[in-house]
């Protein structure tokens, strides 16, 4: 286990932490710049949309240690809840995100209850065979989902507060309704990783025999831990609905479930908190930005994915994580050799 430095022990028990409030700084800035440094101000969206699917999938690979690889069934099944809800409900932007919210996380719900006594590569090989049952379901269904036509003329709705109204049509107003809703649901899981809830969710990945002599009811909160990262992939996969303005089965594929993965790898997941936020800017700005120089950007991606897993499997978060406690330690044994050394001329 990788040791806590004191600030980030302090930082577990805060609401909001100090870098949180830089992150959302930079990020309020973005409209502001984006454009001037030749990227096209729609990637500060995805940027925001992709950063809340991989954090909720990283409550499951890597706060509790369970292998995903079909996770973006539950990001699209969010985005279809947005669309169809939208269309035969409400036209209501509350009501359809709790229904994106919600839908996903009974599909969840259904799929933890089929794998959650499993563990290692036999969960993960089940998460691979619901993923792709969800997306066949998504292309066959032409009456509800529009098959590989995809569910299409999803519109932005405007967020009604009762006393107040924004449109959010433009993707400046767009951009920061979805800075709010990132922000109130990183506040959401830090809470949730750095809760009692999330130390036994934690000892589950580091042994679940253990945790189960210890009493705790293992399957139940094996099967939580996934419900609940489902459903906020889904709360982002209807955020990205909104921004497509139509909901597609491709999102649901097992390719794109495994973007996610390597999002949350490369950016160092596994150890850090940041790091699918790492993950996901990384490669968002390698595909715009390599990919408008050659239309083989993946195979770059994957080679700095091959080098990150064999040289460094902590990922890019936990690399300047350790270099900096690295850094500290160097810098308080020089301080310790200094004390020494001038309280030794002291007494000479």
């Amino acid at each position: 286990m990788t040791s806590t430095s004191p600030s980030l022990s302090s930082d577990a028990t805060r609401l909001v932490t100090p870098a949180m409030l830089v992150l959302w700084l930079v990020l309020a800035t973005v409209p502001l710049w984006i454009s001037r440094v030749g990227l096209y101000p729609y990637l500060g969206i995805e940027i925001l949309i992709w950063s809340l699917y991989a954090l909720a999938f990283n409550l499951v690979l890597g706060t509790a240690g369970l292998p995903s690889f079909g996770h973006g069934a539950y990001f699209g099944i969010g985005a279809y809840a947005f669309g169809l809800c939208q269309f035969n409900v409400a036209a209501n932007l509350w009501v359809c995100l709790v229904a994106a919210f919600a839908v996903a996380g009974l599909a969840g719900a259904l799929v933890a209850l089929f794998i959650s006594h499993r563990r290692g590569i036999y969960y993960a090989f089940m998460t691979i065979a619901f993923g792709q049952i969800f997306w066949t379901l998504a292309i066959k269904s032409h009456g509800i989902t529009g098959g590989e036509d995809g569910l299409l003329k999803i519109a932005r709705l405007p967020a009604d507060f009762g006393v107040v109204t924004f449109d959010l049509a433009d993707n400046v107003a767009f951009y920061y309704f979805v800075l709010v809703v990132f922000a109130l649901a990183v506040v959401a899981m830090w809470r949730l990783t750095h809760s009692p809830y999330g130390r036994v969710v934690a000892a589950i990945k580091q042994s679940e025999t253990r945790a189960a002599h210890l009493g705790y009811h293992v399957w139940l909160y094996k099967a939580s831990i996934f419900t609940l990262s489902a459903a906020i992939s889904g709360l982002a996969g209807g955020l990205f609905a909104m921004a497509q303005l139509a909901a597609f089965p491709d999102v649901m594929s097992l390719h794109q479930s495994g973007y996610v993965v390597m999002m949350t790898l490369v950016g160092g997941g596994l150890v850090s908190f940041w790091g699918p936020v790492v993950g996901v800017f990384v490669f968002l700005i390698a595909r715009d930005v390599i990919g408008a120089l050659t239309n083989a950007w993946m195979l770059y991606f994957g080679l700095l994915f091959i080098a990150i897993v064999l040289f460094r499997p902590e990922g890019i978060a936990g690399a300047v994580t350790a270099a900096f406690q690295k850094h500290s330690l160097i810098r308080r044994q020089g301080n310790s050799a200094m004390r020494l050394l001038f309280g030794a001329e002291r007494w000479r």
